[in-house]
């Protein structure tokens, strides 16, 4: 399999996070997978991408990643990957479902990391309904979910996460072991022979209860006074607890044969965080024979046994935590104790989760079904044949022409005729400062190329935004024609006048300068829209249209509606037209009324629609989305993965 994995941290980030994909990506890579990660951070080695981020406020030891869907869009149609894994909930990880969703690519997202939770921490406990809502939203686009310990899933399925799947975690028991205890080491935290050392291991912030956990310390200085306490790990409260604390020794961040000594070297690890999604320290813990003390969810309660391997209070009761650390102290010494703790981590090696994870890809692929299609078999997708094609209202040269798309159904069409209705550029946009994008001249090209390679004709229809053909009207060049209004012959004789439709609008008309801050108007209405719904997805509900619920629901805009497209009937009638093909007013219609018909191509900008006419003569309005989906089920392919009984589509 080609495997994409998304994330916010990956090495040399040292945190659980970080480690668990680092594990993840080894053991796929030793499986036969192709695995390209695509991170932020500085650096990046082979097999990796790093891309944009900014510092935490903060929090500089941790990055969120930047949205990058145009980024992401090009590479996955270059290198189509079987499966995307995003780890992390950013706008880099939630662009990269949305991105991959968009081009049909199965995606299964991790829930690594309780970040509604931290709100209490940070004194933002009012925030934590939005962060959740935010947090079910993007991982609902996903395929699949997968978290850590069976407590998690079953939360997140109560909270309304679709598809949430088990991913346990291991320890790499030969790294983490009791032979790494080294006497030197000890020395220099003051540790005699006879000394317990008592060790926390982990980001030195508010989340990990650290304040907390330094009291326990304390108090367990006060019953053992010769005790040794360390903390290993930085963070941004690690001056601050320094101060504080002058009997704790900070040992700052450590990896590798470094961490294993560290662990190796102490007698009792004290896990103090409540917000853990799972806590692989306790494993490495318990991997190298520390009496641990936890609280009872996550890995504590999948993996301690109180009293057998490891010590374990109620989650929340700070005063039966207190109890265990106390308890630990008369357990330090106890050798068949710590030796069932180290035996109990030996049976949680990394293959076994590696393997499940793979499965869990495997699943998300076969989630997507056979609508998953292969790069070659993306470009070999059928075209539709039409005798003619209109559209309206494209608006290039603004933020919200959704011109992608526009090009993504131009490519899978051929037609004898396109016809383009108004508005395709907006010239006052362009003319108050809008920027022309590159993907604005991709368009052009588009139909350029459909002029030369399908012979296709094309007819321009001026609308009031592109107005400034008005003084070239009519003008041609070769299959290329710009016009003010056209007569469309069907094949059943009927005939059909096609203009933008403006003219029937009395403001456009009769006030254009009123018309301009109309357009003003609702540009800052979209605008406002992105805005809003922004915030709608942060609450975990689904897109709203602002100017489709004023169209549809204020009596004055229903008027106006109604009033135009009965003046265009009546133009249609007294040209002896059987029917009307408009625009203009950004809402598709297909209806007659009495002997005409009225179409409206709507636009792409938020209906993202177009008329076609059949060689049979019929004429349809269809919307983007339903087109492509229709031609994904006319190539979808039975087939399965010669590397595996479950199989899965193949898309390399």
């Amino acid at each position: 399999m080609r495997i994409d994995i998304v994330t916010d941290t990956f090495a040399p980030d040292v945190n659980g996070v970080a480690m668990t994909l680092g594990r993840l990506c080894d053991g796929l890579r030793r499986r036969g997978h192709l695995v390209h990660v695509i991170r932020t951070g500085e650096g990046g080695g082979p097999g990796e991408t790093v891309t944009a981020s900014l510092p935490l406020p903060g929090y500089k030891e941790v990055r969120v990643g930047l949205p990058g869907p145009f980024k992401l869009r090009k590479r996955w149609m270059k290198r189509r990957p079987d499966a995307v894994y995003v780890a992390t909930e950013s706008p880099l990880g939630s662009s990269a479902i949305k991105t991959a969703n968009s081009l049909e690519i199965p995606v299964a997202a991790g829930f690594h990391t309780n970040f509604h939770q931290y709100m209490e921490q940070y004194r933002l406990g009012g925030l934590q309904p939005a962060a959740m809502s935010y947090l079910k939203r993007v991982h609902n686009r996903a395929d699949l979910t997968m978290a850590p310990t069976s407590d998690l899933v079953d939360m997140l399925r109560r909270e309304g996460f679709n598809n949430v799947r088990l991913l346990g975690r291991g320890v790499d028991t030969e790294l983490f072991h009791p032979e790494k205890r080294d006497a030197s080491l000890r020395a220099t935290w003051g540790a005699r022979g006879e000394s317990p050392v008592a060790i926390i291991v982990g980001r030195v912030a508010a989340e990990k209860n650290l304040p907390f956990a330094m009291e326990c310390f304390r108090k367990m200085r006060e019953l053992v006074p010769d005790l040794r306490c360390v903390v290993v790990g930085d963070g941004p409260l690690r001056e601050k607890l320094r101060v504080e604390h002058s009997f704790v020794h900070f040992a700052g961040m450590q990896t590798g044969e470094d961490l294993a000594r560290h662990y190796a070297s102490a007698d009792i690890l004290l896990f103090p965080s409540e917000t853990e999604t799972f806590g692989n320290v306790l494993l490495e813990g318990m991997a190298s024979g520390l009496v641990t003390v936890s609280h009872d969810y996550a890995a504590s309660a999948r993996h301690v046994e109180h009293g057998h391997n490891g010590l374990k209070s109620p989650k929340g009761n700070g005063d039966a935590y207190l109890g265990e650390c106390m308890a630990a102290l008369q357990r330090w010494r106890d050798d068949s104790f710590r030796r069932r703790a180290r035996a109990s981590a030996e049976n949680l090696g990394w293959d076994q989760v590696v393997e499940s994870f793979e499965n869990h890809l495997r699943e998300a692929s076969e989630a997507r079904g056979p609508v998953t299609l292969t790069l070659k078999e993306r470009k070999k997708r059928p075209k539709r044949n039409f005798r003619t094609i209109f559209i309206s209202d494209v608006h290039l040269g603004t933020a919200d022409a959704k011109v992608h798309e526009v090009i993504d159904f131009l490519k899978h069409t051929r037609c004898e005729k396109l016809v383009l209705n108004g508005d395709i550029i907006d010239g006052w946009a362009l003319k108050r400062g809008a920027k022309w994008r590159k993907r604005h001249s991709r368009f052009i090209r588009t139909v350029l190329k459909k002029m030369e390679k399908d012979d296709t004709e094309v007819v321009y229809l001026r609308g009031n935004h592109d107005d400034i053909l008005e003084r070239f009207l009519p003008l041609g060049f070769g299959k290329l024609q710009f016009v003010k209004e056209h007569i469309h012959k069907g094949v059943d004789g009927k005939r059909y006048l096609v203009v933008h439709g403006d003219g029937f609008d009395s403001v456009s008309t009769n006030h254009k300068w009123i018309a301009v801050l109309g357009a003003i108007g609702y540009d800052a209405l979209l605008a406002a829209n992105r805005v809003y719904n922004r915030y709608r997805a942060w609450r975990g509900k689904e897109y709203y249209s602002v100017s489709k619920a004023i169209k549809a629901r204020v009596k004055s805009a229903v008027n106006f509606v109604g009033e135009y497209e009965t003046q265009l009937q009546e133009f249609a009638r007294r040209k002896g037209c059987d029917g009307i093909i408009c625009g203009h007013i950004h809402t598709p219609e297909d209806k007659q009324v009495g002997e005409i018909r009225y179409l409206n191509s709507g636009d792409w900008v938020e209906s993202l629609t177009a008329i076609v006419e059949h060689h049979d003569g019929r004429l349809e309005l269809i919307q983007h989305e339903e087109f492509m989906a229709s031609l994904a089920e006319e190539v979808r392919p039975s087939r399965r993965n010669v590397g595996g009984e479950a199989g899965i589509v193949l898309s390399a």
